[in-house]
């Protein structure tokens, strides 16, 4: 008889236990106020696990990573490059520390509904099994092999 295969909740669950005490990141979010102006401002930390983040209580999907960094005065060949270094100045400027990590972007995954069955983000159940996608052009892998990967590379 085939065991039952774990809830995504669980197996996430099961991760943040593992990761308590291993380094975490910044989470950003955009701000735009009249005094302030344009900022990203830092609202808590994650563990980075590829393409999910983990909070005491939520799993987000990755977006834009950025590094907090003064922009300098220097000549760009590409316009994304100025860009890049327009984000990152927004980082320092809301807060963060200079060379910080900043998740910015993220989306709350609905763990429930996987949970049912469903999809959400990067997470699905694919043939009874909770998975993730870890790229946007990659195949599915059980999330708790996923987890167990990210986590001990996270822990070194």
């Amino acid at each position: 008889m085939d065991t039952p295969a774990p809830f995504a909740s669980q197996l996430l669950a099961d991760a943040r236990a593992n990761l308590q005490g291993a380094p975490t990141e910044g989470l950003g979010e955009e701000r735009e106020s009249r005094w302030r102006g344009h900022r990203i401002v830092k609202i808590g930390q994650v563990w980075h696990l590829g393409v999910l983040l983990l909070t005491d209580t939520h799993a987000l999907a990755t977006s834009e990573v950025l590094r907090a960094a003064d922009p300098g005065r220097r000549g760009y060949t590409a316009e994304s490059a100025r860009e890049r270094a327009e984000r990152r100045a927004l980082a320092l400027r809301g807060g963060f520390d200079e060379g910080e990590v900043a998740h910015v972007g993220w989306s709350v995954i609905d763990v429930d509904a996987v949970d049912a069955g469903g999809a959400s983000g990067p997470l699905a159940v694919v043939e009874g099994v909770p998975s993730v996608r870890w790229s946007t052009a990659g195949g599915w892998m059980p999330l708790e092999t996923y987890l167990r990967e990210r986590v001990e590379l996270l822990r070194g």
